[in-house]
């Protein structure tokens, strides 16, 4: 019998080995893909006006019918893109340190970081490094490798996808009550961007959705607390039929 298929779509500016802890942990159980977005990893730059649907057709071609698809940050919304536009695709939907629904505050919390990024790309970094990995205990290395995919980036490219990240949440918020698969969203109780609140406001957006917030976790759910989030990962897929 063949292994279900898990499909891990990765942050903004980053690439799929973001997601190797995970994997490790789920390769016994799923084959699993973990593609790079458009305009990351080894792929060329994308174009300056890039929109969420070019993010979402240009990895659509890589993901199998029936697939858990699993999405971190941006990855989550163009999960969550795929999962409304091409549902053969998408047997769960899984969002982990997802935004959903911007206040206004929270839109101009993000626009700020962009314009610092526009700005200063290598402070932009720092900052998100900061942010994301401040008082946890990943180690050094895993710190060092996600600042070195951060500014092996395109900076132009790296902005154009930083844009569909900052306003991709209007976008989909309006039609998040279309998506029929059974879902889970994920965050870290810390995580300053992708905050519980958000968490729980795209559970309650969602038809079939179920909330988990790691304790004492913030943004990097995949490096800092991968276990934790295989275990709610698992525990979801196996209350789904699918699986």
């Amino acid at each position: 019998m063949s292994k279900p298929t898990v499909v891990l779509l990765h942050g903004v500016g980053l690439d799929h080995t973001m997601w190797e802890p995970t994997a490790a942990l789920l390769a016994d159980r799923f084959h699993v893909i973990s593609p790079d977005l458009p305009g990351h990893g080894e792929r060329p730059p994308v174009r300056e006006r890039v929109i969420l649907s070019d993010l979402a057709d240009g990895v659509a071609g890589e993901i199998p019918a029936g697939s858990h698809l699993v999405g971190f940050s941006l990855g989550a919304l163009v999960a969550q893109h795929l999962a409304l536009h091409r549902p053969q695709l998408v047997a769960t939907l899984t969002s982990v340190s997802s935004v959903c629904r911007r206040t206004t505050e929270e839109r101009t919390s993000v626009l700020a970081r962009l314009r610092t990024a526009e700005a200063d790309f290598t402070a932009s970094a720092t900052a998100s490094l900061k942010r994301w990995y401040e008082g946890t205990d990943v180690d050094a290395g895993w710190v060092a490798r996600t600042e070195a995919a951060l500014l092996s980036n395109d900076i132009e490219s790296f902005l154009g996808c930083y844009r569909v990240f900052a306003s991709a949440d209007a976008e989909l918020g309006p039609y998040l009550g279309r998506i029929a698969v059974p879902a889970l969203a994920v965050t870290g109780e810390n995580d300053p961007g992708s905050t519980p609140e958000m968490t729980h406001r795209l559970a309650a957006a969602l038809p079939d959705c179920r909330a988990v917030i790691v304790p004492e976790a913030r943004h990097m759910l995949p490096v800092e607390r991968p276990q934790a989030l295989v275990d709610s990962l698992t525990t979801f897929l196996g209350e789904c039929s699918h699986v």
